[in-house]
């Protein structure tokens, strides 16, 4: 099933399988990554406003 595999054979519908499979999982990679970086801009948005609404 994967090239790595002894048995691998280039083949229409392993390519698009292939394909389509990393296809997701770069989509669920671009997800998080955006995700912790929007989690991580507001955690230091809000960190920042705390500390200065403290200094008071």
């Amino acid at each position: 099933m994967f090239p790595f595999c002894f048995e691998w054979a280039w083949q229409a519908d392993r390519l698009i399988f292939m394909g389509l499979l990393y296809l997701v999982l770069a989509a669920i990679s671009f997800g998080l990554i955006y995700a912790f970086i929007k989690t991580w801009l507001g955690m230091r948005d809000s960190n920042d406003k705390f500390q200065s609404s403290n200094v008071k």
